[in-house]
């Protein structure tokens, strides 16, 4: 599964405030996930950042003036419109915002947008004040209302000094929203709930049992189910993953922690995907202090059993969608499928571990997919980005039928 902008024609609008210099690197972002990608500036924007820089980057090159005649045969406002698939305008001035709300075309940038006939990303940058304006507020509501797209800006310090919201998102924000807006919607109204990572027993204030999950599948799950238009929930455990916008985070440690917050999320969850490798086992003493070696040889450590929470969703569902995963070392189709009798899933998502690029810490995995019916799918090595991908139509196709047979 290759990236939703790739091969796509998109136009970066970029006009005149102290965040052009953030659309730099919303054009390389935009670049590694192979799109195609022309870039409009206006005067103002290019008093903050060079057009070659742009151009250095840039597949479809840089469009600075009006009457330019850059391209043959037919103005380029003209031109761009007719070749562009979606356009985002990053920064987005209160300036440009009201000229493109009231069909204003004084420029290449609103004369492009006056022309262009498909939707787009606008993406605001201003002082608070400004962006708070009722003038500005009804230009964005306008442009909505016309089908475009308005990523919100970030709250915080301001260049100007005053603090509120007003900043451009981060360029990886804005390509996230940007793959978000472009995928298909197949998953809006579900509620997904989604574990992820490792849990940590301590063992003393220092040392704790764990194992070598780092969170990528589920959150490569999290990102996917969000993009196509789910309300999505993620509960992890300890990871270095960064968090995932749009998607409501929790972190946890413990597998008892992880327990409480998934109890909570649960009844209100229509999916639900635990692809977290909970620690089967806990210390059952938990020491306040560092255990010194103080010559010792060995140490003994009691272990008790940790609540199986797949299990206990498994006895209280109802209406979920409940999908497990089953990390093993031998026999895995026998013990996967005893996985999903014995916790009553509608699917498990099993992997082998050892296998070469497949399972802990790899960016890839070669899956089996198992139903309650004895029926199996099995998956080629793919990135955990396309699993994901697999297991969210997977999971569409076979709730499509528990409702067609009901």
């Amino acid at each position: 599964m290759s990236s939703v902008l790739k091969g796509k024609s998109i136009v970066l609008g970029v006009s005149g405030g102290i965040a052009a210099y953030k659309a730099v690197e919303l054009l390389r972002l935009l670049m590694e996930e192979e799109a195609r990608v022309a870039v409009i500036m206006t005067r103002n924007a290019q008093r903050f950042v060079a057009p070659l820089t742009f151009q250095a980057l840039s597949s479809e090159g840089v469009y600075t003036e009006l009457f330019d005649g850059y391209r043959s045969g037919a103005m380029d406002h003209i031109q761009l419109a007719t070749w562009c698939e979606t356009f985002v305008v990053a920064p987005a001035t209160a300036n440009l915002l009201a000229k493109a709300a009231h069909g204003l075309a004084d420029d290449l940038l609103s004369t492009f947008l006056l022309a262009c006939p498909v939707k787009g990303l606008f993406c605001p940058a201003m002082n608070v004040k400004m962006f708070e304006n009722e003038a500005v507020q009804d230009n964005l509501a306008l442009l909505r209302k016309r089908g475009h797209w308005v990523q919100e800006p970030d709250a915080g310090p301001l260049a100007c000094g005053q603090t509120g919201p007003g900043r451009l998102p981060e360029p990886k924000a804005i390509v996230e929203e940007m793959r978000r807006l472009l995928s298909p919607q197949d998953l809006k109204g579900e509620k997904v709930l989604i574990t992820a990572g490792c849990t940590w027993e301590a063992i003393d204030p220092v040392r704790f049992i764990t194992n070598p999950s780092t969170g990528k599948m589920g959150f490569a799950l999290a990102r996917a189910a969000y993009r196509r238009g789910a309300e999505v929930t993620l509960i992890t455990g300890p990871t270095h993953l960064e968090d995932i916008p749009g998607v409501r985070m929790v972190r946890v440690v413990s597998a008892r922690e992880m327990e409480e917050e998934v109890l909570k999320a649960f009844p209100s969850a229509t999916i639900v995907i635990k692809a977290a490798a909970v620690s089967d086992y806990r210390p059952e003493k938990t020491v306040s202090q560092k255990i010194k070696k103080r010559g010792r040889s060995s140490l003994s450590l009691t272990l008790v059993e940790n609540p199986d929470i797949l299990k206990g969703l498994g006895e209280k569902k109802d209406k979920q969608f409940l999908v497990g995963f089953a990390a093993e070392t031998e026999d895995l189709r026998k013990n996967a499928m005893e996985k999903v009798q014995e916790k009553r899933l509608d699917m498990i998502v099993a992997n082998p571990i050892g296998k070469p690029g497949s399972g802990f810490g790899s960016d890839t995995n070669e899956v089996l997919f198992l139903f309650p019916d004895g029926t199996s799918r099995s998956q080629p090595l793919m990135t955990k980005d396309e699993v994901a991908g697999v297991v969210l139509d997977t999971i569409l196709s076979r709730k499509k039928e528990q409702a067609d047979r009901s």
